[in-house]
């Protein structure tokens, strides 16, 4: 039997680092409630709008890039919203809402009770994906 992943402390899933979609796929199957269904949706859209992106997990969070231009966004869990954040978010027309301690990077949150908006998410995605990203 296959064991369930650990949440983390406002329930981010616990899930080892690896390479590939089959690690981010876990990592949203362990998304608790609504939040799995929202990081599916999330998924595809990053998928649709840059479909050579490259999938990780990475601290307990997916992670999309470019390959040869590192991370241009990641997602993670907390009790009441999902965390995106855009690495390169103050280059971005608009900028993302949420600052952040980094200097470049910004931050949307997603809400059980509130529709995002896909298509300025869509443009900020392909607006992210076209800068050179974050390498750790």
């Amino acid at each position: 039997m296959a064991k369930e992943p650990v949440l983390l402390s406002g329930g981010n899933p616990q899930i080892s680092k690896g390479d590939g979609d089959a690690p981010v796929q876990a990592y949203i199957a362990a998304m608790p409630g609504w939040k799995s269904d929202a990081g599916k949706r999330l998924d595809a859209l990053i998928m649709r709008t840059v479909p050579a992106a490259q999938k990780a997990v990475r601290w307990n969070s997916p992670f999309y890039g470019v390959e040869g231009q590192g991370w241009f966004i990641s997602f993670h869990c907390f009790t009441k919203y999902i965390k995106v954040t855009l690495f390169r978010g103050t280059s971005l027309d608009p900028e993302p809402p949420v600052g952040s301690k980094d200097p470049e990077a910004r931050y949307f949150h997603i809400y059980e009770d509130e529709a995002p908006d896909e298509a300025l998410m869509a443009r900020w995605i392909g607006q992210a994906a076209a800068l050179p990203g974050w390498i750790p």
